[in-house]
Formats: structure tokens, C-alpha cells, sequence
């Protein structure tokens, strides 16, 4: 069984939940269960003319909330709570294994944090709730990231990077790739710098901070390389000399896998001790309720979900 949070009601997380119901089996959609509001999703499956019934076609942990359902694409701290208390009623079941893994819909930070909330994202809030330590990865076909921050200033990014997260950076994302089926993953550790700081040149903190991780995790066994300079790194994973790359802050993660694929990149958390993938965009408050949210990015993540589920297995 897995779990798919509705995520903020007034985005298109309802939306995109019903159009990915209408793509499944009836064995796929009773081994899913959704964690939002049932008058939410009778609403928008009424807007957009969804052949989707939520009360028949699905399952539904039905967590009202005031004014349910509520204006689409409005910011409202409403909303926010609503998220909140839908994720936080599925990482519950979670650790009390009725679900395996979490799938979550996107929030809207400042919904999340208008409603008293205040953390940078899922990663944290979730890190908050199950009080564990979380990375993210952003994972593709042919390209996978794993960030040793990521909703932090830029200048923030660089004093949090120690050789201890690295190496722990590292490790969490060795141990992800093996669950899902890679016995000896090859990770590459991008560099801070330009040109991993050419020597001293341009920084040292490749030489001073970074290498040192890098060398811990060697030790233990892991399949590690780097640092390697950015600039050239993200393009020799996606050829195929690397499974994961661990990059140093937020950016420089996100911006190449989604220039590669920007609707079918999953996010996963790892390190936590509870399973959660997620679309890897916003409310898209815009387009909410108008019938045109593209549903692939979700699917993609159900699939990811299905496949830690199932120990690897496709």
C-alpha cells in the first residue's frame, strides 16, 4: 500500500491525483490510498469533468478541514494547515506499517508557513515529524542527485558543508541505491569551486573540507570519485560513468536534472525512517483548476514509490 498526500488543496495536487486514479488498474488503486479531503476532490473532479468518482474509485482519508473546499489558486493559510495535517496523518501511518511508502502532492511553502508551520519544504517538515535526519535526491532515468542541502541560502549552503556531511551525504545515498537494486553504486562528488578551486587558486575548500569526506567513504568500501569539477560532472553521470552525483547545494543539483527532465524527475527522501517520493513542482496556483496539470510527474513518482515498495523489484 502506498500513501499520496493531496497536498495543498487550493493547487493542483487534486487535480493530478484524480487524473493519475484515471490511469490505474483496479489492483493499482487498491493498493494506493489518499490522504486529502473528499469534498476537495468531488469539487475539482466535478470542475474538470474527471470520470474519476472519489468516493467509489477511491480510497480516501477524509481530514475536513474550515471552508473545504476552498478558492483554487488562492494562497490561503487555511490551506496550509490542511497540508499539513494530511501529511502528518500519513507519516503516522507510516510508521505504524500500513502504508509503505509516502507520495506527496506539492505544498505551498508560504501556505505551510502562513499556518504557523515553519519549515523550507516536505524534506524538513518530514525530518520534523518523524525526527530524523533527510536528503534529497532528485532521481531520473539517467541521472540522479543527491543534494548535501538544499532550501538554505547559497552562502548558508557553503558554511553548512563539513567533511562530515559529505561523507554522511554520500553514505545515504550509496545505501538508497542499493535498496533499489544497484549492489556497488558509483557515486561522483561534485566541487564547490570552479575547477574544484584549480589548487587553491580559486578556494580550498575542495582540497580542505570536501576531499576529506570523500576519502572517509572511500575507506569504508564505498565506490566514491571526486571531487570533480560541476562544470563537466552532471554530463559524465548522465553518459553513464556515474549513478549518483552528490551535489553541494541546492542549484547546482536541481538545475541540470531538471534541463533533462523536467516532468518525469522524482524526489525522494532518504535517510528518513519512513519511505517518501514526490512530484518535483510547485501548487501551480495559475493553472489550478482548469483541467490542464500535467499528471506525468506524479506518475513517475508512484512508480518510484511502487518499486521501494516492492524491495527493488520493477
Amino acid at each position: 500500500m502506498i500513501g499520496i498526500t493531496m497536498g495543498d488543496p487550493a493547487g493542483v495536487g487534486p487535480e493530478i491525483i484524480l487524473k493519475a486514479f484515471e490511469e490505474m488498474s483496479t489492483k493499482e488503486r487498491q493498493a494506493t490510498r489518499v490522504y486529502g479531503n473528499l469534498a476537495t476532490l468531488k469539487y475539482v473532479a466535478n470542475i474538470i469533468s474527471s470520470p474519476v468518482d472519489p468516493e467509489k474509485d477511491m480510497q480516501v482519508v477524509d481530514i475536513d478541514f474550515d471552508g473545504a473546499p476552498l478558492t483554487l489558486g488562492k494562497l490561503d493559510a487555511r490551506a496550509g494547515e490542511a497540508a499539513y495535517r494530511f501529511i502528518e496523518k500519513a507519516v503516522k501511518d507510516s510508521e505504524a506499517k500500513e502504508i509503505g511508502c509516502i507520495v506527496t502532492a506539492p505544498i505551498n511553502k508560504a501556505a505551510l508557513n502562513l499556518a504557523g508551520h515553519h519549515h523550507d519544504g516536505h524534506t524538513g517538515l518530514l525530518a520534523y515529524l518523524t525526527k530524523g535526519k533527510a536528503w534529497m535526491i532528485l532521481a531520473s532515468d539517467r541521472l540522479k542527485v543527491i543534494h548535501t542541502s538544499t532550501h538554505v541560502s547559497l552562502q548558508d549552503a557553503i558554511h553548512k558543508t563539513t567533511s562530515e556531511r559529505v561523507y554522511d551525504t554520500i553514505k545515504a545515498g550509496y545505501e538508497h541505491l542499493q535498496r533499489i537494486g544497484i549492489a556497488n553504486p558509483r557515486i561522483a562528488v561534485a566541487g564547490l569551486n570552479p575547477h574544484c578551486g584549480e589548487g587553491g587558486l580559486f578556494g580550498k575548500e575542495d582540497e580542505e573540507i570536501i576531499l576529506p569526506g570523500i576519502i572517509k567513504a572511500q575507506n569504508e568500501g564505498m565506490n566514491v570519485s571526486g571531487p570533480i569539477p560541476a562544470d563537466s560532472v552532471f554530463f559524465r553521470a548522465y553518459s553513464g560513468a556515474f549513478d549518483l552525483v552528490v551535489a553541494n547545494y541546492h542549484d547546482q543539483g536541481h538545475i541540470p536534472v531538471k534541463l533533462i527532465a523536467f516532468d518525469t524527475a522524482v524526489n525522494v527522501s532518504v535517510g528518513l525512517p519512513i519511505d517518501r517520493t514526490s512530484v518535483d513542482h510547485g501548487t501551480a496556483f495559475d493553472i489550478a483548476g482548469k483541467g490542464i496539470a500535467n499528471h506525468e510527474n506524479l506518475l513517475s513518482a508512484i512508480a518510484y514509490a511502487r518499486k521501494l515498495v516492492s524491495g527493488g523489484k520493477k
